[in-house]
């Protein structure tokens, strides 16, 4: 089914360009009840905290759910084995021609900068691509210092130009890396703090540093940094998969909950779809709570009218 509509949805759909970009982060649940599997989380709440996998529709488009993986509330950010089991389950959700050849990206935030997870993504034979998020440490802080200040490239902000203020650059000889991953670029990102925004202990000179690797080869620098910090449009998705279902899990057992997950899911599915093969523009990015404020998403299939594969769609 989702080859089928990639294929229908054409220069819209999310493997136009021949790659597709599959972005994994975490989610915490909460819940006011006792439930299997539910404990107090790193934010000392209450609940669940389940990974998800999202397909990246790009800026134009949305996303759509490939994979979730329930888990408890006390389960690690980080946890390597976990990290490749959504994956695996993510990379079994896409045609099989994109499996290969890294036509595939996958993208997390330092949650996956583990040498186990990229040691798993970069194996000869599976041939995935990675953007992986990796934690400021000091031994990242000393080799900041060592970089002399022409090395500093430009950063782009949203819209693909130069921001003022913010600069990247690649470290990638100066810290030991001998235990990850060989063909892994290391790259920093610094920038002058936005007004009211609170410096961290691991910050430099008033500047915010900020740190992922990759294994892409070629691009220009500052494009690689962009296309990382894009994995923010996961927010999106996730927040449309909370109003969905997934603010919170309505059964007891942790297999009940699983099979909650799984009706999301497809919910989350055609939500994506309809957009991706139909309205065009800004109706694209309409999100869940959106269709009820505007006419054009009350829509009717009349039966027996069909227009190639489709049926025809009438406002």
């Amino acid at each position: 089914m989702r080859s089928r509509i990639w294929e229908l949805a054409d220069g819209d759909g999310p493997a136009a360009d021949g790659t597709v970009i599959v972005d994994i982060d975490g989610v915490l649940v909460l819940t006011h009840s006792e439930k299997q599997d539910a404990t107090a989380t790193w934010k000392k709440t209450f609940g669940h905290h389940p990974l998800v996998a999202f397909v990246d529709h790009g800026p134009a488009g949305s996303g759509e759910p490939v994979a979730t993986l329930l888990r408890p509330g006390n389960a690690g950010s980080n946890t390597a084995s976990d990290h490749i089991t959504i994956a695996g389950l993510a990379l079994a959700q896409l045609p099989r021609h994109l499996r290969r050849d890294r036509q595939t990206l996958i993208r997390t935030d330092s949650a996956g900068g583990t040498p186990t997870f990229l040691d798993w993504l970069s194996p000869p034979g599976r041939w995935l691509s990675y953007s992986v998020g990796m934690t400021s440490t000091d031994t990242v802080h000393q080799a900041v210092l060592k970089i002399p200040k022409k090395a500093w490239t430009p950063a782009y902000d949203a819209g693909g130009t130069e921001r003022p203020g913010a600069w990247s650059t690649e470290i990638t000889g100066i810290p030991d890396l001998s235990t990850w991953p060989k063909g892994l670029w290391l790259v920093v990102r610094k920038e002058r703090p936005h007004l009211g925004a609170q410096l961290r202990f691991a910050d430099l000179d008033g500047q915010r540093l900020t740190c992922f690797a990759t294994n892409t080869e070629g691009g220009q620098l500052a494009d690689l940094e962009l296309r990382h910090r894009r994995r923010d449009r996961r927010e999106d998705r996730i927040r449309g998969a909370r109003t969905t279902g997934l603010r919170n899990l309505p059964l007891h057992d942790t297999a009940q909950n699983r099979i909650w997950l799984e009706i999301v899911s497809p919910a989350l599915d055609l939500l994506a779809w309809m957009p991706m093969l139909a309205p065009t523009g800004r109706t694209r990015r309409w999100e869940p709570k959106k269709p009820y404020l505007n006419r054009s998403w009350n829509v009717r299939v009349e039966q027996g009218s069909w227009s190639g594969d489709l049926p025809v769609v009438r406002a």
